[in-house]
């Protein structure tokens, strides 16, 4: 049963909700991405436990360690674009990523790439607004996904991760013990991952699927074109970014509100920057990530992505508008 069945058969089927109204909007939303977020994370973080049962992350820290960092942030924007996941689901991977002891920096490059671009997402931007502007959209996404993780980098981030998530102190014994024992063995530390993980932020992502289905449920898109329609001056991109954070969806589902938008006018850098917020940059994905990363982190996430979706989105103007 697919994930948006399930999430019919409860709302509509089971609860008896009306398919049209608000609430049975949010409920089936709700549902749909709660089944499909838990059984992504359950599955990506048992997989690398039993990578890391297999092959000892000291391995995976030298072999990645003594690749050149522009090829590892390459490998994780181009594994994020041809993944097509929206930002909640790309965390599961973020916290493997991580586990895996892959520096930090090349795992935010895949957490901002990944939501941002993927062949779906492209082949409607060309259908709708030609090859060339998509073109340049996924080079802007490449670019903002690369230079963003330069930038975190920067600052450390190793520092700020969570220590339940990566600490070596407590996990080497386990792991090297899986390591050297039979196929049980490594089959008892990877489900023992899942679950040391999945309950320290089972709640922060419940909170942060249900804030999602709330503004899916309760926030037209007619409103958000309308608040921006006549916002052709210099703060009609920051609004865009600051609009697009409370909603949540991927680039895909967010590209038919970018055409409701330029139908009424909204410049194009302008719409395009709404669709990058809301794809990469959404509040449910911050409350997730709030249990992987201390504040400090989150914080500059959040400051990068919304200074570069800006950018993009005055770039887009000027030489569209």
């Amino acid at each position: 049963m697919g994930f948006d069945v399930l999430g019919n058969w409860i709302a509509f089927t089971l609860l008896g909700l009306d398919a049209t109204g608000r609430l049975g909007a949010a409920v089936q939303f709700f549902v749909m991405d709660t089944a499909k977020i838990f059984f992504l994370l359950a599955v990506i973080i048992y997989v690398m436990g039993l990578l890391r049962a297999f092959v000892s992350t000291e391995k995976v820290r030298t072999l990645v360690m003594n690749r050149p960092l522009w090829m590892g942030r390459s490998l994780a924007i181009t594994l994020g674009s041809v993944t097509p996941f929206c930002s909640c689901s790309s965390v599961p991977l973020f916290i493997g990523f991580v586990e895996a002891r892959i520096p930090v920096s090349i795992t935010f490059a895949f957490l901002i790439a990944s939501p941002m671009i993927n062949e779906v997402a492209v082949v409607l931007l060309v259908t709708l607004l030609g090859w060339e502007v998509a073109l340049w959209y996924v080079l802007a996404g490449l670019a903002v996904a690369y230079v963003g993780s330069v930038i975190i980098g920067w600052f450390k981030p190793e520092r700020w991760v969570e220590s339940y998530v990566w600490d070596i102190q407590s996990r080497h014994r386990q792991e090297s013990q899986a390591q050297y024992g039979g196929l049980q063995a490594r089959h008892a530390f990877a489900w023992n991952e899942v679950k040391v993980i999945v309950k320290r932020i089972w709640h922060w992502v419940v909170i942060g699927i249900a804030v999602g289905a709330l503004f899916h449920g309760y926030v037209p898109e007619a409103w958000v074109s309308e608040t921006l329609a006549d916002a052709s001056n210099w703060w009609s991109v920051p609004a865009a970014v600051l609009l697009g954070v409370p909603l949540y969806s991927n680039a895909t589902g967010v590209i038919p509100v970018v055409e409701a938008m330029l139908g009424k006018g909204v410049p194009l850098g302008t719409s395009l920057a709404l669709m990058m917020s809301i794809a990469a940059l959404s509040l449910p994905e911050l409350l997730i990530l709030r249990k992987v990363i201390r504040w400090p982190a989150l914080a500059l996430f959040v400051a990068v992505l919304a200074v570069a979706f800006m950018l993009v989105g005055y770039g887009f103007n000027y030489f569209y508008g």
